[in-house]
C-alpha cells in the first residue's frame, strides 16, 4: 500500500468488491439456493478459516429461522465427517470457501453430494472447485487489497440469502422475534440505553 491512506484504500476497494458481485452473481443461481434453503429438511453450513466468520453469521440467523440447522465445526477433518455421517436427500449443505480453498470443505461438499443432499457453494469463481460440486453456485468477489481476505461482498450475499429466506417465512419470523424480545427482556440480556431525557 506504500504511504497511501490505508482506511480510504481498504474502503474503496471493499466497494468495488460489492459493486463486482453484484453485477456478476447469477440470480438463478441465488433463487434456487432459496428455494433449496427453504425446502431443506436440515442445513449444515461449512466454512473454515477466515470463511468460519462468514459460516457462523450465517448459522446464527438461520437457526433463529430454522428448526434444524447445524453449523459443522471444523477441527478436524474426521469431525466434520462425524457431524455429516446422517446427511441424506432432502437436506442441504451450504459450504463456504475462497482462495486458497478449503480441501475439508471441498471434500464434505462432495461427501454430501454423493449421499443425494443438495449442495450450496458460497465462492468467488466458477473455477473454484467448489462450483464444481455445487447445485447451486453463489458468486462473491473476495480480492485482497492486502494480507486480509475481503469478506464484505461474500458477507453481502449471505446477508440476502437471510432477507431473502426469511420473507418467506414472515409470519413464523415475527412470531420468533416477538417470542425472543420477550425473553429478552424478562432476563435482562441486553444493556439498555438511559434515558438522556433528564
Amino acid at each position: 500500500m506504500g504511504g497511501r491512506d490505508v482506511l480510504r484504500t481498504v474502503l474503496h476497494a471493499d466497494m468495488d468488491m460489492i459493486r463486482m458481485t453484484l453485477e456478476e452473481i447469477d440470480r438463478a443461481a441465488f433463487q434456487g439456493a432459496v428455494d433449496a434453503l427453504i425446502g431443506a429438511r436440515r442445513i449444515y453450513i461449512l466454512g473454515v478459516r477466515s470463511s468460519g466468520a462468514l459460516a457462523s453469521f450465517l448459522g446464527f440467523y438461520f437457526n433463529l429461522l430454522f428448526d434444524d440447522v447445524t453449523l459443522v465445526h471444523t477441527n478436524s477433518a474426521s469431525e466434520i465427517f462425524e457431524q455429516l455421517l446422517r446427511i441424506e436427500p432432502g437436506d442441504v449443505l451450504l459450504g463456504v470457501s475462497f482462495p486458497r480453498y478449503s480441501k475439508r470443505t471441498l471434500s464434505a461438499m462432495q461427501y454430501a453430494r454423493d449421499r443425494g443432499a443438495q449442495v450450496i457453494a458460497l465462492t468467488d469463481s466458477q473455477l473454484s472447485p467448489l462450483a464444481r460440486v455445487a447445485d447451486h453456485v453463489l458468486l462473491a468477489r473476495s480480492d485482497m487489497a492486502s494480507f486480509v481476505d475481503s469478506l464484505v461482498a461474500p458477507l453481502s450475499v449471505v446477508n440476502a440469502l437471510i432477507v431473502a429466506v426469511g420473507m418467506s417465512r414472515r409470519d413464523e419470523i415475527e412470531r420468533t422475534f416477538n417470542e425472543l424480545e420477550r425473553i429478552w427482556e424478562r432476563y435482562d440480556v441486553y444493556e439498555k440505553l438511559e434515558d438522556d431525557t433528564d
